[in-house]
């Protein structure tokens, strides 16, 4: 149960930064929603920051559960990965107006705790 909400989890993480970043930065881009200035500047930068820090600790975390899965159940990792978690829904509340990516960090999120709650006893 513990390795399959692992994946779950980081692969959550992969798919919703890979979505978030096409749906919000290359779709914008390539529509051209947002003209160019600061304020465009501004949302594909915020947008792409969030996206590719979801994919890369979600790679991360992929390539770990790979090589060493019990890593993944140290209360330090899991510690860097719920403050990552926190940080990512904290940019949601204050600018991302939308509520589909906080329902994603969410999930991630509680996942994540369940994948800690069923790890092997230290």
């Amino acid at each position: 149960m513990h390795k399959a909400l692992i994946l779950c989890a980081y692969g959550g993480m992969v798919l919703f930064g890979t979505l978030h970043f096409l749906i919000d930065v290359v779709s914008h881009a390539w529509r051209g929603k947002h003209p160019p200035g600061a304020d465009a500047a501004l949302y594909f930068g915020l947008h792409s920051a969030f996206s590719l820090g979801q994919l890369a600790l979600g790679l991360l975390g992929l390539f770990l559960a790979a090589r060493a899965i019990e890593l993944l159940g140290d209360p330090v990792v899991f510690a860097i990965s719920f403050a990552a978690v926190l940080g990512w829904l904290a940019i949601c509340i204050a600018f991302i107006p939308y509520w589909e990516p906080r329902v994603n960090v969410a999930i991630v999120g509680v996942m994540l705790v369940a994948a800690f709650l069923t790890r092997a006893a230290p």
